[in-house]
């Protein structure tokens, strides 16, 4: 990288879709002697992983708009601004060549003060269908980057780049290599992200229960820290023994390559990550995310053959012990999959947005 860029800011916030990613960048980055600030909220997942990773955390006042009733409508501008001024001032003392919007409250009033202040804007949107803050900064940025194709197509210097992900996922063997010779109880990794899903903790150990003891397959559940107790309830009601529970998965390319199938949520982030591993994957939206962008992302891998969707009103104990079986009874169609998702990866997004982040300095 050249010298010419030292500083610069990312704005990310809110849930692990936005930050994770520019987490990513933001190791990246320091690794090539790029000084990284961060700003966000006091509320946001950055407020806890971004000082845990050493990144320095700027906070503004903000919260979204969407869903909150009319007075929170009413205040918005005055709090918008309020935020902007916030931002403003935080940017005027660290003066960054270049700022990157990840998406959540903080990147609007960022990427408006650093917009007015001239500051280079560079946008990534993470998923399928852009968020409202996404959609707006992208009128004001100088480059757009997208996680899936066909995103903000009309803009000039938008370019599809993927999602960033953790390199050591995007380092994970061959999919041919992983499940060669795999033999014994199908393994399933439940994945209900950081905060855990709920619906996935009723219904799996509910599908499994309908299934002969015998053909049932083995399950890794990351349930979330609030819903431990009652999964493990819902596991011994069923009378189902074949499963370990973790309220979080540090170690994602390990739980990756243990599983043969993965059933999940369909954030942009899980999407990428099951894409770069090369996982099969059961797809099941979270029904009520903004814009149903969930649907979107998941539709994306299977139009490509490489996962099976089922939308959570769908998901009956039946429906999903009859999917599990077909697949148990086809491994051959297992490695189809997780061979499809491989060939769908771009293992090489944070060293793209890295360069883009620098030609918008250097412009």
């Amino acid at each position: 990288m050249e010298e010419k860029m030292k500083r610069m800011m990312i704005l990310a916030g809110g849930t692990g879709g936005h930050v994770f990613p520019g987490l990513a960048v933001a190791h990246y980055m320091r690794e090539q002697g790029v000084h990284v600030d961060w700003m966000g909220t006091a509320t946001g997942l950055e407020a806890v992983v971004v000082p845990r990773d050493n990144f320095k955390l700027y906070v503004i006042k903000i919260r979204g708009a969407r869903g909150n009733g009319v007075l929170n409508w009413i205040m918005l501008p005055w709090r918008l601004l309020s935020a902007v001024t916030q931002s403003f001032y935080i940017l005027w003392q660290l003066r960054p060549q270049v700022v990157l919007a990840m998406g959540g409250f903080a990147s609007g009033p960022g990427g408006l003060a650093a917009w007015v202040m001239r500051i280079p804007l560079v946008v990534h949107e993470q998923n399928a269908i852009p968020g409202l803050t996404n959609r707006v900064l992208s009128l004001l940025a100088k480059r757009v980057m997208t996680g899936f194709p066909g995103v903000f197509a009309d803009h000039p210097g938008s370019r599809h780049v993927g999602n960033p992900v953790r390199t050591e996922i995007a380092a994970m063997p061959d999919p041919q290599v992983r499940l060669k010779d795999r033999q014994g109880a199908m393994r399933i990794l439940v994945i209900g992200g950081s905060q855990g899903a709920r619906a996935l903790n009723r219904s799996i150990p509910a599908a499994l229960a309908t299934m002969d003891k015998e053909s049932r397959p083995e399950v890794w559940h990351q349930c979330g820290a609030r819903w431990l107790d009652e999964a493990r309830e819902a596991y011994h009601r069923e009378d189902v023994s074949t499963y370990e529970l973790s309220a979080f998965i540090e170690d994602m390319a390990r739980a990756y390559s243990w599983a043969d199938v993965v059933i999940c949520r369909a954030g942009a982030m899980t999407v990428a990550e099951l894409a770069a591993g090369g996982v099969a994957s059961l797809l099941v939206p979270y029904p009520y995310a903004v814009d149903d962008h969930q649907t979107a992302n998941a539709e994306y891998l299977v139009e490509h053959d490489a996962a099976i969707l089922i939308q959570e009103d769908e998901l009956t104990p039946e429906r999903l012990s009859r999917t599990l079986q077909e697949l148990a009874e086809n491994r051959d169609m297992i490695l189809r999959m997780a061979l499809a998702a491989r060939s769908q990866a771009i293992t090489d997004a944070i060293e793209t947005v890295a360069r883009i982040c620098e030609e918008a300095a250097d412009a």
